[in-house]
């Protein structure tokens, strides 16, 4: 048989609370009775625990600081989170207001232009896209058939006339502009009544203007006088504003004068337009021709 292990004799833990509880009394109980005795004895264990105390109080106040410091850390991160939110919730509020006075801006442009042409019926269209490059001299609008947008009808913006649709489906249609190498307007000068044809160069508009051709060779207009559309036109309308004259100069065969025309609209920027819903009436040219 295997030999038992001796048990170990142990203390109940209530016994040890006792007994420390009975030291504490009676420690506590000497102290005042024979206070004058412990003296030497009190001073020699508070040099003892002075240090240890300074030392564990400046381990606890490091120990503070640095939570603070990192509760304060913690804090300014999440104020510097909300102050972003905020920041880019008000960025977004000043692009709306932005695009939303853009608009308004627009609108307002496009009714005192309707207020110029009383006596024609218009439709407002969005630029939609554009062919190409950066200027607008082929784009497309979201207005077409089904708005009453046809081929042929004028567009105007700004201060005057932007081209013409050259083509329309039921929901869009595509605008050629005064501007395109393919583009000529019979036009006239506004003051003289003289007549002249404005054409579309897309390397002149870099320079900010186009050409004016077939001038006579004996017309009175003068460099800032404008230009607008011809009764004679046979698809545009008359009396809409195409323009300003300048660097009038004559021809080398010495029969007509050529010119430069700053157009009256902006042909890098354009949003909203002016769709002119009717049409030129071909009887009204072939009157003038008759007279004539």
């Amino acid at each position: 048989m295997k030999n038992k292990r001796k048990r170990r004799p142990s203390i109940h833990p209530k016994y040890i609370y006792i007994f420390l509880s009975i030291v504490c009394a009676l420690l506590v109980v000497l102290s005042f009775k024979f206070s004058n005795q412990f003296t030497d004895f009190k001073t020699m264990v508070g040099d003892f625990i002075s240090p240890m105390q300074g030392g564990i109080n400046k381990v606890g106040k490091f120990i503070s600081d640095k939570t603070d410091l990192l509760t304060s850390k913690e804090k300014l991160l999440e104020e510097n989170k909300q102050l972003k939110e905020k920041i880019d919730a008000l960025n977004y509020d000043n692009k709306i207001l932005a695009s939303e006075n853009s608009n308004l801006d627009n609108y307002r442009e496009l009714y005192k232009l309707d207020q110029q042409y009383p006596d024609y019926p218009k439709v407002v269209a969005t630029v939609i896209g554009r062919d190409g490059n950066n200027w607008f001299n082929l784009f497309t609008i979201d207005k077409g058939r089904d708005d009453g947008v046809d081929v042929d009808m004028n567009v105007i913006a700004g201060n005057g006339l932007v081209g013409i649709v050259s083509e329309a489906g039921r929901h869009y249609a595509k605008v050629r502009s005064i501007i395109d190498d393919k583009s000529n307007v019979s036009a006239m000068f506004e003051k003289t009544g003289e007549t002249c044809n404005v054409k579309g160069n897309m390397k002149s508009i870099y320079k900010g203007f186009i050409d004016i051709t077939m001038i006579s060779n004996n017309a009175e207009a003068k460099d800032g006088d404008s230009v607008v559309t011809s009764r004679i036109s046979d698809k545009f309308l008359p009396g809409l504003l195409v323009g300003y004259i300048s660097g009038i100069k004559e021809e080398i065969d010495g029969l007509s004068k050529s010119a430069q025309l700053t157009p009256a609209v902006s042909f890098d920027n354009l949003e909203s337009v002016l769709v002119i819903t009717t049409l030129k009436d071909s009887s009204e040219i072939e009157d003038i021709k008759n007279y004539d």
